[in-house]
Order: C-alpha cells, then sequence, then structure tokens
C-alpha cells in the first residue's frame, strides 16, 4: 500500500515535468505579447515627453527608468517561476488527492486523479479567468493593485466553493437518475457562480487605445498556459498512481 510520502513525491515530480512545460507554452504564446505590450507602453511614454516639449518636469536619469530585472532576465525566470508553481502545485495536488480519493466515487485511482484536476482547474483557474481575466504590462492601475488582488482571492475561494455546491447537488439528485444528477452539478456550480459574478465589483482598467486583438490574444495565452500545467498535471498523475500492472495497460491499449 502506498503511503502519503510516495504519492507526494509524485505530485512533486509530475508538478515539476507540468510547469516546465507549461514555462514552454507561455515562452512561445506569451512573451512576444508581453514585448508587444511594452512597447505600447514605451511609445506613450515617448509621446507623452514629446507632447510636453520643454516645459515638461526634468526626466530622471535613464538609468532610474531601467527595470530592476532585464527581459533577458525576465525570459529565463519564467522556466523557474513556473516550474516551482508547478512544484507547489503538484505537492498541493498530493495532498488533496490524499485527503479526498475515499470520498472520489470511483474504484480507479487514475480516473480519480482525472477528475479531481478536472474540478482544480475550472474552480482555481476557469471561474477567476471568466470574472478578471490577466492583463498585460501597460494594463492597470498601480493603485489599484491591492484591490484587484484580494478580488481575485475571492474569486478563487468562491470558484472552489463553486465547484463544491456543483459536485454536493450532483449526489444529491443522483437519486433521481443520470440526468437529474448532471443537470444536479451543473447548476449547483452555474448558480453559485452567477451569484459571486453579481456581488463582485466590475473592474475594467483597459485603456480604449490598447489593442483589443493583442489583450486578448496575451489572455488566451496565460489561460493556454494554465490549461497545460493542469493538463500534464492530470494525466501525469493518474498515470502515477495507476494501480494496474504494466501487461494490463498494455492489453488494453
Amino acid at each position: 500500500m502506498r503511503t502519503f510520502g510516495q504519492l507526494l513525491v509524485r505530485g512533486l515530480i509530475v508538478g515539476l515535468f507540468a510547469g516546465l512545460l507549461a514555462g514552454t507554452v507561455a515562452y512561445v504564446l506569451g512573451e512576444p505579447r508581453v514585448d508587444a505590450a511594452i512597447a505600447i507602453e514605451e511609445s506613450a511614454g515617448h509621446a507623452h515627453t514629446h507632447d510636453h516639449g520643454d516645459s515638461a518636469e526634468p526626466q530622471p536619469a535613464a538609468e532610474a527608468d531601467e527595470p530592476l530585472v532585464s527581459r533577458d532576465g525576465q525570459r529565463a525566470g519564467l522556466f523557474l517561476a513556473t516550474s516551482l508553481y508547478g512544484v507547489a502545485l503538484g505537492g498541493l495536488f498530493a495532498v488533496a488527492f490524499t485527503l479526498l480519493r475515499r470520498k472520489l466515487r470511483t474504484g480507479n485511482d487514475a480516473y480519480a486523479a482525472l477528475g479531481l484536476a478536472a474540478a482544480g482547474f475550472v474552480g482555481v483557474v476557469l471561474i477567476p479567468f471568466l470574472k478578471y481575466p490577466p492583463n498585460p504590462p501597460a494594463v492597470g492601475d498601480p493603485d489599484t493593485i491591492t484591490r484587484r488582488t484580494i478580488t481575485y482571492l475571492l474569486t478563487l475561494v468562491i470558484g472552489l466553493l463553486a465547484v463544491w455546491a456543483g459536485v454536493a447537488l450532483s449526489r444529491w439528485a443522483a437519486r433521481y437518475g443520470e440526468v437529474a444528477r448532471l443537470a444536479g452539478g451543473v447548476a449547483g456550480l452555474v448558480v453559485t457562480v452567477v451569484a459571486a459574478y453579481l456581488i463582485l465589483p466590475r473592474i475594467s482598467e483597459v485603456p480604449e487605445t490598447f489593442p483589443a486583438t493583442l489583450l486578448w490574444q496575451f489572455r488566451f495565452a496565460s489561460l493556454g498556459t494554465q490549461a497545460t500545467l493542469w493538463l500534464l498535471l492530470g494525466f501525469g498523475y493518474a498515470a502515477a498512481v495507476d494501480r494496474r500492472p504494466i501487461r494490463s495497460k498494455v492489453a488494453t491499449a
């Protein structure tokens, strides 16, 4: 019988590889959009300075405008960040799997891992994304960062509660048949999310001049990165905890 330590190590390893591959997706799809957004921000700053002409306030030295970390350093740190995030998420996933395994109504560990990953993606990523999608550089007011952080964390908690409500209502409705079980799960999830969306404040700080195409390309790249992470985490952990013998797996394949 596998111990919690074994399950945790497998989660950490799977999370590491999932984080590395998610970082690759972020680098390929997201970094070009980040560069484009930074270019727009810089061009707007130059235009503002030019419009003020000689009457503008003296500008600080160029070194003061340089970022603390160069763009090359940020690109390299991207893989480190996604790897560390993947390891942490893999560890949390292993803990959740251990605590919830007996409550998941399936005798197959692989199916249980896939179901848990799907629920995690919906609650942790998709529900917050639909309410507060991420914005690239040059979008957003620095003065509202605290407010935006708090509302995002609230949405994340609500997303997990919505998944729990959907599962609870689905199990309650199961006594009336499969159709009722499915309808109950969807209703519990949707009603909770809609109610939360109506209560939470609306935050819209995207300038009208910012290209809509670039904005949504960045957002979908961010969503694709998260989807890659959770997809690989789910399938990777499912393969890691599958108890079937190797010969049985090959035969069924």
